[in-house]
Formats: C-alpha cells, sequence, structure tokens
C-alpha cells in the first residue's frame, strides 16, 4: 500500500498565481515532498491501515507568506498563497511556484519511482509590489508563462521504512513572449514522517537560467538607466541562486491517515548567484541574501 503524505499544504508556499517572484522562487521547484508514507501500527486485524491516500485525494489549503517584493529586493512583502494538491484517476497534481506539475507515473512501496510529466507556471519577477522607488522606476516587467517537463526518481526506505531521498528537475520554456528564455530547477529532498501526526523534510535546490532569461530580469538597458539612475548592466546566464528550504508539517489529530485539518510552516534561504547577484537591482539596492516564511492551514480528503 503507498501513501502520500498528507502535508501536501507544504506547496501552499509555491501555490498562488498573485502572489511576488520572491514568494515563488524562495522555493526549489519541487520542494514538496513526494515521499511515500507508511503506518507503523498494524490494523486490528493484522493489515495495514486505511488511509484517505489509497484512493483519489485532495488537499486544498490556504495560508501566507512572507518574502522580498522582487528577486533581489531586500523589501519585503505579505502575499497569500492558495494551494491545490492530490492524486485523481492515478495521476498525481504537484504545485509549484505559481503553476503545477502532472506526474503520470505511478510508484511503488521499495522503488526507486519516478516522476515524469508536464509542468506550468507563471513568472511575475517585478511585474507589480515593487517596493523600491529606483527599482520601480526602470519600469514593470511583463509575466512569463513558463512550460515544460518535470522528471526525477526517489528512493525510499533509506534510514527507515518510511522516508524518502528524491532527485528532481524541471526543464522550462517562457511561452509568453517575456523573458523567451530557459529555466532548469534541479533539487534534492530528503523527507520523513517523525510519527503519524508529524512530517519533516529538506530540500536543497539551485537555478540555472538561460542568456534571454538573464538579460531579461537582471540587465538595466540605458533607457532603464535614465529612467532610474542606475548604472548600464549586461547580463549572462548561468547559475542565478542556490538554495535550502525546511517544512515541518502537523496534523491536528495527530493522524495523517484519516484526513481532516493539517498545518504547516516553511522556512527557506537563497543565496543568488553570478548576475543573479552582481546587477544593480539586487547590488545597489537589494541584497543577494533571500529568506522567505510561509505558514498556512490545509484540509485533505
Amino acid at each position: 500500500m503507498r501513501l502520500k503524505t498528507k502535508f501536501a499544504l507544504a506547496a501552499l508556499a509555491a501555490g498562488c498565481t498573485s502572489t511576488s517572484l520572491a514568494a515563488q522562487d524562495a522555493l526549489p521547484a519541487q520542494a514538496v515532498p513526494e515521499a511515500a508514507d507508511k503506518s507503523s501500527a498494524p490494523a486490528a486485524r493484522g493489515g495495514p491501515p486505511e488511509s484517505v491516500f489509497d484512493d483519489n485525494w485532495v488537499t486544498i489549503g490556504v495560508g501566507v507568506a512572507y518574502s522580498p517584493s522582487y528577486t533581489g529586493s531586500d523589501d519585503y512583502v505579505l502575499s497569500p498563497l492558495p494551494v491545490i494538491q492530490g492524486s485523481v484517476g492515478g495521476i498525481d497534481v504537484q504545485p509549484r511556484p505559481a503553476g503545477f506539475a502532472l506526474n503520470f507515473i505511478e510508484g511503488t512501496d521499495d522503488g526507486p519511482n519516478i516522476n515524469f510529466g508536464p509542468v506550468i507556471r507563471m513568472r511575475s519577477d517585478r511585474a507589480n509590489r515593487i517596493k523600491d522607488p529606483v527599482v520601480k522606476a526602470a519600469g514593470e516587467l511583463d509575466r512569463a508563462v513558463e512550460l515544460g517537463v518535470s522528471t526525477g526518481i526517489s528512493f525510499p526506505k533509506l534510514l527507515n521504512p518510511f522516508d524518502s531521498l528524491s532527485f528532481g528537475a524541471d526543464v522550462r520554456k517562457d511561452i509568453a513572449g517575456a523573458h523567451g528564455g530557459l529555466v532548469i530547477d534541479p533539487s534534492i529532498t530528503y523527507s520523513t514522517p517523525i510519527n503519524r501526526g508529524l512530517f519533516t523534510s529538506l530540500t536543497l535546490g539551485t537555478e540555472y537560467a538561460s542568456d534571454d532569461f538573464a538579460e531579461y530580469y537582471f540587465a538595466v538597458t540605458p533607457a532603464q538607466s535614465v529612467a532610474s539612475g542606475l548604472p548600464v548592466y549586461n547580463a549572462e546566464g548561468g547559475f542565478t541562486k542556490a538554495s535550502v528550504t525546511t517544512l515541518v508539517g502537523v496534523d491536528f489529530d495527530g493522524n495523517a491517515l484519516n484526513g481532516g485539518l493539517n498545518a504547516i510552516v516553511l522556512g527557506g534561504y537563497s543565496r543568488l548567484m553570478g548576475d543573479a547577484k552582481d546587477n544593480p537591482y539586487t547590488a545597489i539596492r537589494g541584497t543577494a541574501d533571500q529568506f522567505f516564511l510561509a505558514i498556512g492551514v490545509g484540509y485533505t480528503f
């Protein structure tokens, strides 16, 4: 019996298309754990306990995130974060920053398990909610819609019968004519339940972006320089950040297997790299150190 943890609400940190970009990008693309979660207690008749995750299931939730107003900003904003995650007809719906991925490959208890499917997300960096007046004077950017493929592999039962180590990556290209570039988000996640009502995970991630992406978000054109007073800056692609994210999920009745109400606390830190760190929006008006905090509640059925 393969059971997924109901602390899917961890994904609320990645769930809202209206949130700031830094709130979207504070998480690695696959920070939400996809680990199998089995009960350690047998049922009354000697078999495994029944679970809401045995068949179709859905988690809906809402929360709030506190994050930089744009990538590289030292100004922070609050953002609402609704989320939906689940598994219907053997297809998993996995939240992403301002988007979602689908997984078409069903896993097993013993693994290793493969994830593969399409992924889509919206990127709203400097499209709104710019608090810095100088950066705002440089002008708002268009929202990008990134479409691509999500893939990964997970290995269960490493240190205990219920944990998992996952390696994954999303590869996406903008199809909305904003940055027009390519983004790759690799990540590694270790996740484990502490007991039936408590779950934790740790994710390490990075981001690689193409030249088109870097030129759109990190360059300062002559026109932007005149409008803002920032120096002209030419940007190139490469690795843009390294990040670490941790979450703790709590089931309100102490048993995640029966569905119902749950809550999460999630925190993350990203260190910008390359031209994401050296551009004037970050180096002069902001900071390369980016923090993220989210809390929320959800309901699984």
